[in-house]
């Protein structure tokens, strides 16, 4: 699903695989340790264990199962966040709705990512093995707090951004109030979007298109989680329907969501077209779609995420005369997907999560 980046950290990558299945822990252990600038570090059967081999082992990534005998996957999170602030977590688990509503919850609390484990076929197995290498990457190249750690500071897909990228804003002239926001992130999205909304919360009352990666059954949950936080309507976009004020639509898991036209009413179109930058949905798609029916009207705003999917959307907007803002660096879990959008040297802003939605509210706000 998402984009494979090769690290460039002077140090492997050290992993520590936390399952209480042996057949799991074997088969994830050997694909990771076959990838190249990945050390498997250690593994462990359950939280208990897993803390145990992190109070001796410099350990990068954590990759953990949810649901383990004697100490549990939640648990283990909240030991790990605590007492071990630099190691990234990625939680592996099965697709099931109680697992993605604890997948949800682990993400609020610390957790850097989630894949969902295969449930069959050689085709899932290798889908699941290309993301979880992919965002033990992504996240490996993050700077950590620690000695001597060495990580570059946005993926090898896209050039070093120039003088553009800063965390001050850069208005166009006679800018008019959007008529849409279009909003994309990824790894790191869930907890930065629940910020997000809190701070538009009556503040905003244009429409909020969100496509956010993530497998199906969690853009749901994620729609409901963002409804409560922002107090405004928000779902899973279905399907031919209009799209209305003070509404947001995400995009399905598994569905790209695009705008178009139904006479002069402007719709929301789900297909499964192929992915883009290993993706469905995608962002990029969104945002050409939202363009071409809106115009000017449209504010793009991509969050923290791995890969560049985004940027070609935001340059569609920044041509059709929208304009388009990106996280920055620091504040992002992981500087792929903003930092692809700084690149292309055409964002209005580059700032941290917690202005973003103030800006917004300057921007696009019909109240204050």
């Amino acid at each position: 699903m998402l984009s494979p980046q090769i690290s460039t950290v002077a140090q492997p990558i050290r992993v520590l695989v936390v399952d209480d299945s042996a057949v799991v822990r074997g088969l994830i252990s050997r694909n990771l340790a076959a990838a190249a600038g990945i050390e498997v570090a250690g593994s462990a059967a359950n939280g208990e264990l897993a803390l145990a081999e992190l109070a001796r082992r410099e350990i990068d990534i954590v990759v953990l199962d949810i649901e383990m005998p004697v100490m549990d996957g939640m648990t283990a999170l909240g030991h790990i966040v605590r007492d071990h602030p630099h190691v990234r977590v990625i939680i592996a688990s099965t697709l099931t709705l109680r697992n993605a509503e604890l997948g949800l919850k682990a993400l609020s609390l610390g957790a850097a990512d989630y894949v969902s484990k295969p449930e069959s076929g050689l085709g899932s197995a290798e889908a699941f093995q290309r993301e979880l290498i992919a965002k033990v990457r992504a996240l490996g190249l993050k700077p950590r707090p620690r000695p001597q750690a060495v990580a570059p500071s946005v993926l090898a897909a896209v050039s070093k951004p120039s003088a553009v990228v800063t965390n001050r804003s850069v208005h166009w002239p006679s800018a008019k109030k959007p008529t849409v926001l279009a909003i994309g992130s990824s790894t790191g999205g869930p907890p930065a979007l629940q910020t997000l909304f809190a701070a538009l919360k009556g503040r905003v009352s244009q429409p909020i298109l969100l496509t956010q990666h993530m497998p199906q059954t969690f853009t749901a949950l994620l729609a409901e989680q963002l409804s409560r936080t922002g107090e405004r309507p928000c779902a899973e976009a279905r399907d031919g329907e209009p799209i209305l004020p003070g509404h947001c639509y995400v995009a399905p898991g598994g569905w790209h969501m695009v705008v178009d036209r139904d006479g002069a009413t402007p719709v929301l179109r789900l297909n499964q077209e192929p992915p883009e930058n290993y993706c469905r949905p995608a962002v990029d798609p969104m945002l050409r779609s939202a363009a071409k029916i809106y115009g000017g009207g449209v504010l793009a705003v991509i969050l923290t995420g791995m890969g560049h999917d985004g940027a070609q959307g935001c340059q569609a907007v920044a041509q059709a005369g929208g304009r388009f803002i990106a996280q920055d660096e620091a504040s992002s879990v992981v500087w792929g997907m903003p930092g692809a959008a700084a690149a292309t040297g055409l964002a209005d802003a580059i700032m941290p999560l917690n202005e973003i939605g103030p800006w917004l509210c300057r921007e696009a706000g019909t109240k204050q």
